[in-house]
């Protein structure tokens, strides 16, 4: 809650009137807070004793702050439907933190449980300025998941209403506090089910942010409204007959597209507010209808309106079969109406309607229904606890982490044995083997996709996919994952793993050094340590004792490198160091030290690997065959032999064929431009080019002679940069083909 007061200074006899007022229609739309008489003395006792506390104090508009938690409560009871304590709540929500009242004073004046929901509610600051200070905030908001729900909920009526009066601040805050409302309270309410207060919220930050945009889309919106509204008669008409006809009660709304949807819109398709075709929808409810007919019965109102206009496939939702995380349920269609125009129509039930309004707070009234399985927001609501596991975890990196699962997602897979799982969207065959269990994660190696298809763990997942996850005993979880899940359970598992891993490793690598210099009688001191680290070029000790630890390092350098003269080194080509056990042959002259290993190895043809790449290797009779980790045709082979991890150890001289492909528009002199960059500024050989052109536009490949990835991305990026250059990508072929013959399946 942001401190929106201006002044003290006592109410006229019409301002006292008017907060009476504005109460009495609080209680006289407020249903649920008229169980009893016992409930509605509790409910008034609330607003006498916050308007006798914030008595004088005036908000920034003038008007006196009482309305605030007066409108506040009426969100909470008649705009979401919650119940007594929720209002009670609402009302005395900044008392604790403007007045002189403590929580020991609401505990006794009304129950221990309203006062948890205040002290939540107190806790979570109002607007900072800085992005650290709100994502700490919003660590406050979500850990509430894990006393009480109705806290957020709350909190979102809050902040609902201090947006409709933001006029009121300066503009400056009017910025900084519509951009915390779409960064954390939009996403929010929509994960939540609230849809009506996320789009109200999403127009309001946008009219603050865009007011341009707004207006201008505000304006057009009027300017149609009565042509619209004819329109949208025409093409109900013909529905409304034949729901009557075959004796369906119901109800039907109309309504414009919201601003920011419409906004949004014209960004992603690049289009003007004219050429958004479905800008009008039309909402049908049925009444009355049993819960185990719903589905049926919202597919032949369906058929019934796809008998009068013709749908547009591609637009077909179904949400009733699926519903989405937040429990919205409904079937959407778009349908050519009359005159050419699309028209986008909701058909829903009455139950589903009341959930798609009210979010999260209408679960709790059908959850009881036989035959009503729990919500997807409330599996979403008991997974979000379960990840509240560190309370000590930066606030940012909690944000960012959160916020992946933030949104509804759309996306689901099934196992082989057909269960269902959702997923955001983007998410991997890695997210998908660490919901299925943490074990399954660390070993995974693939996936096979709907018994056919074997691909690397970061493919990124389809709805509908059958996914079946190939293991490794030798597989271990590696720090590249946390580039390719998407999920906050993965994430988790990964950081569990690493943290207790990061220090075992540390402590057995101060042992490790500690107990070899020991026993060379060399003492431990910091000119020893550096002299340690700069040996064995890692950044500091803390890496040092990890890499000690790990094994990733020779322990049987500590004393040479304790008791060694400084001098340079220079390393001349890039080798591998296929495993802890493998022996060093080493030569040294003129300040040059040549690394050897007595393993020799191959690079797959495959996948092409270069240095920098994570690789793996499968012994051979003369040493190892080296591949991309995510090379299907290694994925393939695990599932028969032993893979062994492999790192690169060196760099400089030796060079690795890569391939990269240039996309862009045909122009005099920009073949010139980038043989400049490639040879002239970075000093990459070039094997073969070919080009092709069409149209103005060509498509250029390239072989060059790479030292590592870090050169390749280098040298992308440095294309990229090019005028009229538009795509630079590395090629990779693979001969990998599956037999998808079904007798042999």
């Amino acid at each position: 809650m942001f401190v929106n007061i201006t002044e003290m200074s006592e109410f006229s006899q019409e301002e006292k009137d008017n907060i009476d007022k504005q109460f009495e229609e609080l209680l006289s739309h407020s249903p649920k807070c008229h169980k009893n008489e016992e409930t509605i003395a509790l409910v008034r006792k609330a607003f006498k004793v916050a308007n006798e506390a914030h008595f004088g104090t005036r908000r920034r508009s003038g008007e006196p702050y009482i309305l605030h938690p007066i409108a506040v409560a009426r969100i909470v009871s008649d705009e979401i439907g919650l119940g007594s304590k929720s209002v009670i709540a609402a009302l005395l929500h900044d008392v604790v933190e403007d007045t002189d009242i403590t929580l020991e004073d609401i505990s006794s004046m009304f129950s221990p449980k309203i006062a948890q929901i205040v002290d939540g509610l107190t806790k979570i600051r109002g607007v900072l300025k800085n992005k650290e200070g709100q994502a700490e905030n919003f660590k406050k908001i979500v850990f509430t998941l894990s006393e009480d729900v109705r806290v957020i909920i709350i909190k979102l009526a809050d902040r609902l209403h201090n947006m409709r009066t933001l006029d009121s601040m300066p503009p400056e805050k009017q910025i900084r506090i519509a951009e915390e409302t779409s960064m954390l309270f939009v996403p929010l309410a929509h994960r939540m089910g609230f849809y009506r207060i996320k789009m109200e919220m999403e127009d309001l930050c946008l009219k603050y942010l865009k007011p341009n945009v707004y207006y201008d889309i505000l304006h057009q919106l009027k300017g149609s409204e009565k042509k619209r509204i004819h329109y949208l008669n025409r093409f109900c008409i013909p529905i409304m007959m034949t729901l009557e006809q075959h004796n369906i009660n119901y109800s039907i709304t109309s309504r414009s597209k919201s601003i920011s949807s419409i906004w949004a819109k014209m960004q992603k398709k690049n289009i003007s507010f004219d050429n958004v075709y479905d800008v009008f929808a039309v909402r049908i409810i049925l009444q009355d209808i049993p819960l185990e007919e719903e589905k049926a019965m919202c597919w032949r109102v369906y058929s019934y309106i796809t008998d009068k206009y013709t749908p547009n496939p591609e637009r077909l939702r179904d949400w009733i079969s699926t519903p989405k995380d937040n429990g919205y349920e409904a079937l959407h269609t778009t349908v050519m109406g009359p005159d050419g125009t699309w028209v986008e129509v909701q058909i829903r039930t009455q139950r589903m309607d009341e959930i798609a309004e009210n979010g999260f707070a209408a679960h709790w009234k059908y959850k009881n229904i036989d035959g009503f399985e729990q919500s997807q927001l409330e599996v979403w609501m008991k997974r979000v606890q379960a990840s509240l596991t560190n309370p000590d975890e930066d606030a940012l990196k909690f944000l960012d982490e959160f916020k992946m699962n933030l949104y509804a997602t759309d996306l689901f897979a099934f196992t082989p044995k057909g269960e269902m799982h959702r997923f955001p969207i983007g998410a991997t065959a890695l997210d998908f083997a660490y919901e299925i269990h943490s074990e399954i994660g660390h070993h995974a190696i693939g996936a096979r996709i709907n018994k056919q298809k074997i691909v690397a763990i970061d493919y990124k997942l389809q709805s509908g996919d059958q996914v079946e996850i190939l293991t490794s005993e030798s597989q271990k979880p590696q720090k590249e994952w946390f580039k390719i899940i998407s999920t906050v359970k993965a994430s988790n598992a990964l950081q569990q793993v690493f943290k207790y891993e990061k220090k075992r490793n540390h402590m057995r690598g101060q042992q490790i050094l500690a107990e070899t210099l020991e026993e060379k009688d060399v003492p431990v001191t910091h000119t020893v340590i550096d002299k340690i680290v700069q040996g064995y070029g890692v950044v500091d000790k803390n890496e040092l004792y990890e890499k000690l630890g790990a094994g990733d390092l020779n322990k049987d350098k500590i004393f040479e490198y304790a008791t060694q003269k400084r001098k340079s080194k220079k390393i001349l080509f890039w080798s591998f160091s296929p495993n802890k056990e493998e022996q060093e042959e080493e030569q040294e002259g003129n300040d040059v030290k040549i690394i050897r290993h007595s393993t020799n190895y191959t690079i797959a043809d495959c996948c092409h690997p270069i240095p920098g790449d994570q690789v793996i290797g499968f012994k051979t009779e003369n040493g190892y065959e080296i591949h991309k980790d995510n090379c299907p045709i290694a994925i393939e082979r695990q599932l028969k032999e032993t893979a062994q991890r492999i790192k690169w150890i060196s760099k400089q001289e030796q060079v690795f064929l890569a391939s990269i492909q240039i996309k862009g528009k045909d122009r005099i002199g920009i073949l010139s431009e980038m043989s400049g960059i490639i040879a002239k500024q970075l000093n990459v050989n070039i094997r073969t080019v070919h080009i092709e052109t069409m149209e103005k536009e060509f498509t250029a490949y390239l072989d060059l002679y790479i030292h590592d990835s870090q050169q390749l991305n280098t040298m992308m990026m440095s294309l990229q940069k090019i005028k009229d250059i538009e795509k630079v990508q590395r090629v990779e072929q693979y001969t990998f083909t599956i037999n998808t013959n079904k007798s042999n399946n």
